[in-house]
């Protein structure tokens, strides 16, 4: 019983050693070598200030920018400590109230748009905290943003086309607009509106 017992524990410290301790000080080491924005973050800073992640989706709700989905990450959306899901199903009444609430907000706000809303801007996605939207969203929110800062459509359509995203390796995935670095590129280029996010 003894052997056994003293086997057990040793099989049992070598393990918390090598999995509890060594693999993860490993990785997050090389993950700093190696990929240093990635394992920080992927914070993005203006002007020494960090404005966000692109990795953590963010409400806009002003007219002259680009809005990303839904969120029902905490009370208000958007809370990177509470992420989650609504977990309201297809059957679910509230989830229809609130589509149907976004699909009419969404339609007046854009009146210019092409085609129905995308079903994207007004769903939610799993974490709640999706800082991408597909590039035909990001296009049909153009005539809107366009219009609210006094451009031309082409000029926005060149910029949403910049920002486009290829899936991952060629092959994961689906093409891509990431909301925030969007934002930030119109702020860039065209300057901010008064009022504006800084």
């Amino acid at each position: 019983m003894k052997t056994e017992l003293g086997v057990a524990l040793r099989m049992t410290l070598v393990t918390l050693v090598l999995t509890g301790l060594g693999y993860p000080v490993l990785i997050t080491g090389l993950a700093q070598l190696f990929f240093p924005s990635r394992a920080n973050g992927s914070l993005v800073e203006i002007d020494g200030r960090v404005v966000g992640s692109e990795l953590i989706g963010q409400g806009f709700g002003r007219p002259d920018y680009f809005q990303p989905r839904p969120s029902a990450a905490g009370a208000d959306g958007y809370d990177a400590t509470a992420s989650s899901g609504s977990n309201l199903g297809p059957t679910s009444r509230k989830l229809r109230e609130r589509v149907a609430a976004d699909v009419a907000r969404l339609s007046g706000e854009n009146p210019a748009a092409p085609g129905p809303v995308p079903i994207e801007l007004v769903t939610t996605s799993g974490s709640g905290l999706d800082p991408h939207v597909s590039p035909e969203a990001a296009r049909w929110q153009i005539p809107r943003v366009a219009a609210a800062r006094g451009l031309s459509v082409a000029d926005v359509e060149a910029l949403v086309a910049i920002r486009v995203e290829g899936p991952t390796f060629g092959f994961l995935g689906e093409p891509r607009v990431n909301v925030l670095l969007l934002n930030l590129d119109l702020d860039r280029r065209f300057g901010r509106p008064r009022g504006g996010p800084a």
